[in-house]
């Protein structure tokens, strides 16, 4: 398929040929072109251009957000399929991220209505009598939108869809890995009616392209998913321009001995296998009450005999390739190394290629890099517990703290445990992984700061402008 770059409304071919294939078949899916250093600084001055021209009133947004959600809607069949194949990732990942992906678009578009400042009580401050003032909410300009391969449509939309409704305008530089179904949305878009300019589109590697884009002073909001280091150099290079970091985590979740097990079970087995856990949630520490650990485990370990590893298209299959041979050859290895310091595997620890088997461990220790690093695969460790303070606080022993969860019937645990447990999303009776599009996603520590969520996020692409009145007489 051709895969061309957008720039001012045209689509454009780049100039460094690179590759995009199936994740399972290692077939070449299509040959798009990386920008220059000239095609990404056009893309920031005909954003910048667009944006100072002209601004797109609110309803209007709104009129655009949704209707492209109905286009993309109606290309459902060839987007999903697009997906697999670009990701890896099976039927039901790739569906479940298209339709929270029209959940994205519609919230985005309801909240460009509702963008308003607030009433400031002036005549509280002596020497004030008589002054009214209000503020308002105005785009910021550029924002480059910066996505990793994990959530190749839902990602990209919750960095463009909330600009857009702030009335910001948009470079999008996608994972090279997966930048087709980014470029099928900004097909959506330009059908539902964005104008030209206001959504562009760029390929290449972040250390270039990303490079350049941090470099352009025109741009003034970077929002990125990805590793820490990258958001590290991301923030040092915004300097005072704003960013939104969503990086690295090394997730957990504890079991408490009066939790409903099979529960547990479930939602920790869909955490920590899906998308062959290469999510930033993705369950990785599982804290266990030793009184529960070995009922447990074996439930935990015949969920995980029981999930079909094959071919994401087919229906049944529930954990496909990973991203590449060597993430998954990476993986292996950790594995390998933890069992020679101790560990014992339960089940899994078999690759074939980039497919890399649901791998539960036990008898690991926090030096283990399968403790102590984020493995971003299919790969849970089970640690035992007797005292849940203890617990948690094994739990907050990582720089990171994006997500975690509890299981208990008991409130005054859970509440306990969510004062304490140093993360941005702290669920109880879920896994490290629950997230509604509408609410705010982020984390603390190592894991960045800002949050997604379209509320959320179109408040900070916003600048607050206070605006005073005082009578001429």
């Amino acid at each position: 398929m051709e895969a061309l770059q957008l720039i001012g409304g045209e689509w454009v071919a780049g100039l460094y040929p690179f590759a995009v294939t199936d994740k399972y078949s290692g077939e070449t899916v299509a040959e798009p072109a990386a920008a220059d250093e000239a095609q990404t600084a056009a893309a920031v001055a005909v954003a910048k251009a667009t944006f100072e021209a002209a601004a797109i009133p609110c309803h209007q947004r709104y009129r655009i957000l949704m209707t492209a959600a109905e286009v993309l809607e109606g290309r459902r069949a060839e987007v999903v399929d697009l997906m697999v194949a670009e990701s890896g990732f099976c039927l039901a990942d790739c569906s479940n991220d298209f339709d929270r992906c029209i959940q994205t678009l519609q919230t985005s578009a309801e909240e460009a209505k509702r963008l308003t400042g607030e009433m400031v009580p002036m005549e509280g401050a002596p020497g004030h009598d008589g002054e009214l003032a209000f503020t308002l909410r105005v785009p910021l300009g550029v924002v480059a939108a910066i996505t990793p391969f994990n959530s190749p449509l839902n990602t990209v939309a919750h960095k463009i869809a909330p600009a857009l409704a702030a009335g910001n305008s948009v470079v999008l530089k996608p994972a090279s890995t997966t930048p087709l179904t980014a470029l099928r949305l900004c097909e959506v878009l330009q059908e539902a009616g964005l104008p030209a300019g206001w959504l562009n589109l760029v390929y290449g590697g972040g250390g270039d392209v990303g490079r350049w884009l941090l470099a352009n002073q025109d741009v003034r909001y970077f929002a990125f998913t990805g590793s820490t280091e990258v958001g590290r150099a991301i923030q040092r290079a915004a300097g005072l321009r704003r960013s939104q970091l969503e990086l690295g985590n090394i997730s957990a979740t504890i079991v408490c001995a009066d939790a409903d097990l099979d529960r547990a079970v479930a939602k920790c087995a869909a955490i920590a296998f899906r998308k062959a856990g290469q999510v930033c949630t993705s369950l990785q520490r599982l804290f266990v009450h030793k009184d529960v650990i070995e009922d447990l485990a074996a439930k935990l370990v015949a969920a995980a005999e029981a999930m079909t590893v094959v071919d994401p298209r087919d229906p049944a299959t529930v954990v496909g390739p990973m991203i590449d041979v060597r993430e998954a050859e990476r993986a292996e290895t950790w594995v390998q190394e933890a069992v020679e310091e101790g560990a014992r595997v339960l089940t899994g620890a078999r690759r074939d290629g980039a497919l890399f088997w649901p791998t539960v461990l036990s008898d690991v220790t926090p030096e283990m890099r399968v403790m102590a690093e984020e493995i971003f695969a299919p790969v849970v460790s089970l640690v035992p517990f007797t005292d849940v303070e203890a617990a948690i606080d094994a739990v907050n022993a990582t720089p990171y703290g994006l997500a975690a969860g509890i299981f208990t019937r008991d409130i005054d645990t859970a509440l306990m445990a969510a004062r304490r447990v140093e993360v941005g999303a702290f669920n109880i009776n879920q896994a490290s992984s629950n997230r509604a599009d509408l609410m705010p996603y982020g984390g603390c520590k190592d894991s960045g700061y800002g949050r997604e969520g379209p509320r959320f996020a179109i408040r900070d692409m916003t600048e607050e402008r206070l605006v005073t009145i005082t009578p001429s007489r």
